[in-house]
């Protein structure tokens, strides 16, 4: 992403924090780092996440502001770029390298365009940064509903990174809060708990014979992103409208105190 995207300009609609969350995700630089007070400062107004949630993903601000940075970059790529079970583009937890998901990213790609946001060419369009600065821009009965259709992808990649005490749990946990739906993190547990290390040199040397992740049939009808756009064409000339999924209001949460 863009360091020139640090720039927390208001979204024309949409939520700042998103911007947030998806800069904690993305590639830690030393914009990052020295943008670490805004981000706090957005983080602590946005009154829709807990208190608890919004004191611990303000506190990892400050620690990613006072880390060495090669440290954190080291810690990154170890984190993301070995395996697949941690992996931030969204398609491969529902289509691993399978035809499907070249398909998935066009559809993907046509509901960015259709609402005016440019990609760089060098991102992919279901890299989850990306997604969430494309979500910052859209009205909050958009995001709701596109945040309920990964919520499975949101609860698997949450209980992945809590099994591995990673901050960036943090992040995925805060979206699943935004709509209600941190259970969804809970139903991953023991399935995650019951999966072999995916960062061995074994398991990287069979990493391209892996079948794509698959969830029940009942969660693939709800996860829509495997094919986004398709369900939502479908649905618009059908007339059948999605679960009702909404943001939380802002007054649901109390405000954090001590800081």
């Amino acid at each position: 992403m863009a360091d020139a995207a640090l720039q927390m300009a208001e979204p024309v609609v949409g939520m700042r924090s998103l911007r947030v969350l998806a800069r904690l995700l993305d590639y830690p630089t030393q914009e990052l780092q020295a943008a670490a007070g805004e981000l706090i400062e957005i983080i602590d107004q946005e009154r829709r996440l807990p208190a608890a949630l919004r004191t611990a993903l303000m506190d990892w601000c400050q620690r990613i502001a006072d880390a060495d940075l090669l440290e954190l970059q080291s810690e990154y790529v170890a984190r993301f770029d070995k395996g697949r079970a941690t992996s931030l583009l969204l398609f491969e937890h529902v289509h691993g390298e399978s035809r499907d998901r070249g398909q998935a990213m066009v559809d993907l790609m046509a509901e960015y365009s259709a609402a005016g946001f440019e990609l760089d060419a060098r991102e992919l369009p279901d890299y989850l940064p990306i997604f969430l600065e494309y979500l910052s821009t859209r009205d909050e009965g958009e995001i709701a509903r596109w945040l309920g259709e990964i919520r499975h992808i949101l609860g698997l990649l949450t209980a992945r990174f809590e099994e591995r005490g990673a901050d960036h749990g943090l992040v995925t946990r805060a979206l699943l809060a935004l709509i209600g739906a941190e259970s969804e993190a809970d139903a991953h547990r023991e399935e995650v708990q019951a999966e072999a290390p995916d960062d061995t040199p074994e398991a990287l040397d069979a990493v391209w014979e892996e079948e794509a992740v698959r969830f029940s049939a009942e969660s693939d009808q709800d996860c829509a992103l495997q094919s986004a756009e398709g369900r939502r064409l479908a649905e618009r000339k059908q007339g059948v409208q999605s679960e009702a999924v909404r943001i939380l209001s802002p007054e649901a949460m109390p405000p954090v105190t001590g800081r």
